[in-house]
């Protein structure tokens, strides 16, 4: 592997709704994020931080350009409780966003 590889920044979020429903998550993840990092060479997470304004929990990722974030999603997926994910774009800096949130109620 060439260390020159591209690596974009992205950011996984969990809504202060989901983690209200199932508080270990954010345990869950951490621990996930960190076997992923083991597995993946050149997947790293750079910061980890709870969101005042939002109540989100955030954690900004260094993902080399091979590797697809929707893979990731889908292999946490089956090891946190029921949710859904929607991908944006950060305002200031273009950074893809990731947001795990509950199931609506309907």
């Amino acid at each position: 592997m060439k260390s020159e590889e591209q690596a974009a920044m992205t950011e996984l979020r969990l809504s202060y709704r989901y983690i209200k429903e199932h508080p270990w998550v954010v345990t869950a993840v951490n621990g996930f994020l960190s076997a992923y990092f083991m597995e993946q060479p050149g997947f790293r997470v750079l910061r980890h931080f709870d969101e005042l304004e939002s109540g989100m929990h955030v954690w900004i990722c260094e993902v080399p350009s091979a590797m697809k974030m929707t893979t990731l999603l889908g292999r946490l997926q089956a090891d946190i409780p029921p949710c859904r994910y929607s991908q944006t774009t950060t305002e200031p800096t273009n950074r893809l966003q990731y947001v795990v949130d509950a199931l609506d109620q309907h």
